[in-house]
């Protein structure tokens, strides 16, 4: 996305705090360096004309890979965001109005405009289709150079985790970060108390509704074969488990009930094959079958970059770049 200089340079102003009496306020080299980091971005300014340098951020952000051409990239729709947080008002601006009002004007020139919804954070929309632009989950999205710098690491990480820290350093903290809650992890230290689930967690609906979540966790690649091989799980092996978890009830401390689990996720850090989940299908009832769900590590791996989410411990080697972000 292309957007006129003109238009990245009076952006980089307001986001500088520059001009005497201007409804933005002003930051310094390293309060620039906390905007950018507040709007999920690694950029950290280094010492040079403030104004200019943000505008070639600016215009780097825009050429990051978005869905269509009324649509900006997730990250410059974070970056506005921020601009407009309303604890930046000022003393003459303390509804932000003459903020967003001169932001408009900028914005206006290439086809969008920004507006404050009821939950008090500003969005972009497109002026001529109406189209609004917030930043969204889309694992399917293309990723920029340093979110595949991620994904490689994670990869990496992968590669050598054991079960337990899958669990602990991936899926608990990703499934955090997507909205579920109560996402805790059962059975490693007494298998007894498993019921053939990993994790369990709940979501709760726009409407009130709760619904709880049972995971099966594998760390290989999950397959159909007859006999499990050195780095392959057999399906077979957890079809007894999803049905127990399925039928077992959970109890949930902060409603003080027992529950049934609505959902179970079948999580493997390798591939699952299309011939294990048609072999699983086939023996769970029509009921059970639509309650059973896949991630695979291509799913865990997208989404865990999208969702930026910092990477294990275990995977903060930098062997690219200096600039990947954790």
């Amino acid at each position: 996305m292309k957007w006129r200089q003109r238009t990245l340079d009076e952006i980089a102003d307001m986001i500088c705090g520059n001009g005497e009496g201007a409804p933005f306020v002003y930051r310094s080299s390293s309060y620039i360096t906390r905007f950018f980091r507040d709007a999920d971005t690694d950029f950290a300014h280094g010492g040079s004309t403030r104004a200019a340098w943000v505008s070639g951020v600016l215009e780097e952000i825009l050429s990051e890979p978005h869905p269509d051409a009324l649509t900006p990239p997730a990250t410059f729709c974070r970056v506005i965001a921020t601009l407009m947080d309303v604890a930046d008002a000022t003393d003459g601006d303390p509804d932000r109005s003459a903020a967003l009002s001169k932001l408009n004007v900028s914005l206006a020139r290439e086809g969008f405009e920004a507006f404050y919804a009821t939950d008090q954070k500003c969005y972009l929309r497109h002026i001529g289709t109406g189209t609004v632009a917030a930043p969204t989950v889309n694992p399917h999205r293309p990723l920029s150079k340093n979110e595949l710098k991620r994904r490689e690491l994670l990869t990496a990480f992968l590669d050598k985790a054991s079960e337990d820290e899958l669990i602990g350093e991936v899926l608990l903290p990703l499934f955090r970060q997507l909205g579920f809650h109560r996402v805790t992890a059962v059975g490693h230290r007494d298998k007894s108390l498993e019921y053939g689930k990993d994790i369990w967690m709940r979501y709760t609906l726009p409407t009130q509704h709760v619904l709880y979540f049972g995971l099966q966790v594998k760390r290989d690649k999950l397959d159909a074969a007859a006999m499990s091989k050195n780095g392959t799980a057999n399906v077979g092996e957890i079809f007894n488990q999803v049905t127990m978890m399925l039928g077992h009830e959970i109890f949930d401390p902060e409603t003080s009930r027992r529950v049934l689990v609505d959902h179970a996720f079948i999580v493997a850090g390798g591939e699952i094959t299309k011939a294990a989940r048609n072999w699983l299908g086939e023996r769970l009832d029509a009921s059970k079958r639509s309650q059973v769900m896949f991630m695979d590590r291509v799913d865990i791996l997208n989404l865990f970059v999208v969702t930026n989410v910092p990477l294990p411990q275990g995977a903060r080697r930098v062997e690219f770049d200096d600039d990947i972000p954790f």
